[in-house]
């Protein structure tokens, strides 16, 4: 018989931020532009979408499923031939569902390989047990000052997910 969820709450593991990190790396192709040779937009966020999920899969050791796209901010392009890094980590675990922030880079080669944010998104994934169920997540231990200002903005952007959600539901 499954254990209640109330009884797992007290045996939960806790993680680092560390522990869930990704990086991925591309090189911009002909296939991935459009006509004026920037990087098609849907396709940045198919990235950042696998590389939310690696992180979520690496922090609950199970399945994930995209829940919401909280905050996507295209700051500038990408172009033809650059070389592109999402940089994926957790910002925020509650029972069933993290926060996973994921920021894109144009790497500068010419520039010393120095790197330009161009893109920032906010992800949030749900955890799910081999019947597809909601299941709890190890909890996130914020270490440094960092960490534990982005896990503070991240239950406040938890929160107006919510209020948005009410709004929208009618309750």
């Amino acid at each position: 018989m499954k254990e209640p969820m109330e009884a797992q709450e007290t045996e939960r593991q806790v993680r680092t931020v560390d522990h869930s990190c990704v990086e991925q790396v591309h090189i911009i192709l002909p296939m991935d532009v459009n006509a004026s040779f920037q990087l098609f937009g849907g396709l940045l966020m198919q990235w950042i979408d696998v590389v939310a999920a690696v992180v979520a899969r690496r922090h609950s050791g199970c399945r994930v499923i995209t829940a919401a796209v909280d905050h996507l901010a295209f700051l500038a392009p990408a172009h033809l031939n650059d070389v592109v890094v999402l940089l994926g980590r957790m910002t925020y675990a509650g029972r069933t569902s993290m926060e996973v922030c994921v920021e894109t880079f144009v790497e500068q080669m010419d520039q010393g390989g120095t790197r330009k944010l161009v893109n920032r998104a906010f992800v949030t994934m749900v955890a799910l047990d081999k019947d597809g169920k909601p299941t709890l997540v190890p909890k996130l231990l914020p270490q440094t000052d960092e960490e534990k200002a982005e896990y503070e903005a991240a239950k406040r952007r938890r929160e107006e997910r919510k209020k948005a959600e009410k709004m929208h539901t009618g309750e």
